[in-house]
């Protein structure tokens, strides 16, 4: 039996199915949040999001299930710089919305396995066969079509945008060399080392945008017991989604995960149609099984 479970654990598929239906998971609840409480605050939901990885890693390193590696200051600088690396991604995909259409923006970030490839071919000399690049244009046009819409944009919105899509890839490859590399950290390790970090950074964010007093002003007049509740389950499912997530990444690759990405991105919108009935077109339709179809080809 015990084997059985560790052969199950050892299962890079298990941790890969898991990242994909908790990341889906999350967006959709990120959307009810946002729809059935009016908590259009970003910076504030990942504070919670980064303050339950604080917490939960902690408990997880008390109750003996890691052991936190000892890293010298070289090491604790790499943890600095990537956890700001997690902020700024973060904060330069929320501004770059504000300067472009969504559907532009959904597009310009599925080419993020691209960049991924590039960056791995570049600097960590990784080769791929053609299978693996021929299998990215499916799942990259099917996001174009699946999002097909008004493709509006600024300069300054289209500069941000690719920024943000290059760190998107960046990050996820800093993830797995991290976890496999020399450092080779437990996932809930680095989740111990970087969600703090990342939570100063993201309320000194919230704070400089004007964003701190207006969900101080939400807490004044409609915070309730159930929004309290909604938020908190948001941060253990975002807590659970990181853990899964950092493993999945060092169980396969960077790569797998942007494609991953891809197809959960198609996928949402496939669940957003039936959970809030809104319609799509026949290209939509069709960008949609060109992705699921990439997807299965790369895998």
């Amino acid at each position: 039996m015990a084997t059985t479970i560790q052969q199950f654990l050892d299962s890079s598929m298990v941790w890969l199915a898991m990242y994909f239906f908790l990341n889906l998971g999350l967006t959709l609840y990120n959307k009810v949040i946002m729809a059935t409480f009016q908590f259009h605050f970003p910076w504030a939901l990942t504070a919670i999001h980064t303050f339950c990885g604080t917490v939960g890693s902690y408990i997880f390193w008390k109750l003996g299930v890691f052991k936190p590696a000892k890293l010298g200051d070289r090491e604790n600088m790499v943890m600095l710089m990537f956890s700001v690396l997690y902020t700024i991604n973060i904060a330069i995909s929320n501004v770059s919305l504000n300067l472009v259409t969504v559907p532009f923006h959904q597009v310009v970030r599925a080419m993020t396995p691209v960049f991924t490839v590039m960056l791995n071919v570049l600097f960590l000399k990784k080769m791929y066969s053609g299978k693996v690049y021929t299998s990215l244009i499916p799942v990259i046009a099917g996001v174009a079509f699946a999002t097909l819409g008004d493709y509006n944009y600024t300069a300054m919105g289209f500069i941000l945008t690719v920024l943000g899509t290059v760190l998107a890839a960046i990050k996820t490859v800093v993830t797995n060399r991290v976890q496999v590399g020399r450092l080779k950290l437990h996932p809930l390790d680095l989740l111990l080392r970087m969600s703090p970090l990342a939570l100063v950074q993201t309320l000194l964010y919230s704070y400089a945008t004007g964003e701190f007093a207006l969900v101080k002003e939400y807490c004044q007049t409609h915070m309730t017991v159930n929004v309290f509740l909604a938020l908190v389950l948001n941060g253990i499912i975002a807590f659970f989604l990181n853990v899964v997530s950092f493993t999945a990444n060092k169980k396969t690759s960077a790569l797998t995960m942007t494609v991953a990405g891809n197809v959960k991105q198609v996928l949402s919108i496939v669940l957003a149609v039936i959970i809030f009935d809104l319609s799509i077109t026949a290209t939509n339709g069709l960008g949609i099984v060109l992705t699921l179809a990439g997807g299965a080809w790369y895998r």
